[in-house]
């Protein structure tokens, strides 16, 4: 009983204790916080947009690559030539149907979306800006292709023994 009789005058004393005023954020407490997140903002925006442009640039390349491995590997298989041609907003795969209306040919535009990107040069061995691979996968010419998004550049470099597409 006397343990109930002391939490209950404790309990009533806790309960006629005058209540604290509750804990606020005053104006200049504030305005300090939203100065300090505009600040971070305007120095991670810059950042933020240079990375995007860096990941564009080299997501259009590997789509580079991996289009002129599937072209080396589409004429072994079929034992004939098969021709990539560029574009300053994309390339063109000759002889190949597209995937989405089969009654086109295979292009990419690398300036839409995801890409937002081009090409910005093509230095192939004869000036020229296609590359065709025979019956055998080999190339008929070597060099690199420049890709720009934004800022940023990636070189795709195009072994002439080989044919295989680096991205550097």
């Amino acid at each position: 009983m006397l343990i109930l009789t002391r939490q209950f005058q404790v309990r009533i004393r806790r309960d006629s204790a005058p209540a604290r005023p509750r804990g606020a954020f005053t104006l200049v407490e504030l305005v300090m916080a939203m100065s300090i997140m505009a600040v971070l903002a305007a120095i991670a925006i810059p950042r933020y947009a240079s990375a995007i442009s860096a990941y564009r640039a080299r997501a259009a390349a590997q789509r580079i690559v991996h289009d002129l491995a599937q072209v080396q590997s589409l004429a072994r298989t079929v034992s004939s030539s098969r021709t990539i041609v560029f574009k300053s907003e994309g390339y063109v795969i000759a002889n190949l149907r597209d995937l989405d209306t089969a009654s086109t040919t295979y292009t990419v535009d690398l300036s839409a979306e995801p890409y937002n990107a081009s090409i910005a040069s093509v230095n192939l061995k004869g000036g020229l800006r296609q590359i065709t691979f025979d019956g055998f996968g080999v190339p008929d010419t070597a060099g690199n292709l420049t890709v720009r998004a934004g800022s940023s550049t990636r070189t795709v470099t195009i072994d002439e023994n080989t044919g295989k597409a680096t991205v550097q």
